[in-house]
């Protein structure tokens, strides 16, 4: 008689999403986010995160129609909106803290900092350097995971280009759009997300900014301290991204940016790298010199002399 052999049967482990708090409403990330999370039916999904509460509050940046506009979205995603901070993170894993006005993120930092769960600073990094300092001074002493980036930064097209051909630019050319701020910066609040992608090309080493404005928008020329040179255009009438990286021997990469992927579901991937398998996916010492680098940028603007660029200080 043949044996019969017993197949052992293995149940499919179930992986419970990590649970996300929203901070903020007033920037439009706060619903495209969670939309990618989610729906299961969308062309990009991100089923590992799934938000669960999130907060309302006032700033310049959104009228009361449009924040009650946005929690009725929220709420038809399956998010429940409150007024209460505490209520908004009672059963969060992880803060995301969307807020766009930048003027709020250290007040917002220090309440999710106290918690202690991992955190995603939406862009920029603050609205001054000054509080960029707090920030970091805050994380230390609470030792919170965290980490601030645009969605430009792992943009796919820019991303895979360089990763295909790591050159070391020598000079390089970002372009992008700047927006009229509500309050504050307009440099510093939009001029982040080409920022971003000069960065990453780059790396760090950026120590002085000279800033031209006219009627298009401003452009940056960025000083590095091994003689390279970094050029930053924020345009006020094109909407489009793109780079011009160039190396010693003068090969050129040109990298279009269309967004055939949207950004949004490019930079929640990296988020779950973030959270869940525990990598800082973006030094905090890169994303300083994206925000020394902005606040320089905004002082020679408004000053029209060249300013310089502050080192990060571990």
């Amino acid at each position: 008689m043949a044996k019969v052999s017993a197949k052992k049967c293995t149940a499919k482990k179930t992986v419970k999403p990590i649970k996300v708090a929203i901070i903020g409403l007033d920037t439009s990330h706060s619903v495209a986010l969670p939309a990618i999370m989610q729906d299961p039916k969308a062309d990009f999904h991100v089923p590992a995160l799934r938000a669960t509460r999130a907060l309302t509050f006032k700033t310049p940046f959104q009228s009361e129609e449009g924040l009650a506009a946005r929690a009725k979205q929220l709420e038809v995603l399956g998010v429940k909106v409150t007024t209460d901070f505490d209520e908004a993170v009672a059963d969060c894993d992880a803060i995301f803290l969307e807020i766009n006005d930048p003027a709020f993120h250290l007040e917002y930092f220090r309440k999710a900092a106290a918690l202690g769960k991992p955190v995603f600073l939406d862009k920029p990094f603050a609205d001054t350097l000054a509080n960029t300092n707090e920030i970091l001074k805050i994380a230390k002493e609470n030792k919170t995971r965290f980490f601030t980036a645009s969605s430009l930064r792992f943009a796919s097209e820019f991303a895979e280009a360089l990763e295909k051909d790591p050159m070391v630019p020598q000079s390089a050319t970002v372009w992008g759009p700047v927006g009229k701020a509500a309050a504050g910066s307009s440099i510093v609040w939009y001029g982040v997300h080409a920022t971003e992608m000069l960065q990453r090309a780059m790396g760090r080493g950026a120590v002085m900014v000279s800033v031209e404005e006219d009627c298009k928008g401003y452009v940056a020329v960025v000083t590095y301290k091994d003689g390279r040179r970094g050029i930053i255009q924020l345009n006020k009438t094109c909407s489009k991204y793109g780079a011009l990286l160039q190396d010693h021997a003068g090969k050129d990469q040109l990298i279009q940016v269309t967004g055939k992927i949207p950004y949004y579901y490019s930079l929640l991937q990296q988020i779950v790298r973030f959270i869940r398998d525990g990598e800082q996916v973006v030094a905090l010492a890169d994303s300083y010199e994206v925000m020394a680098i902005l606040e320089a940028m905004a002082r020679s603007a408004r000053t029209g002399r060249a300013a310089a660029v502050v080192a990060y200080q571990e």
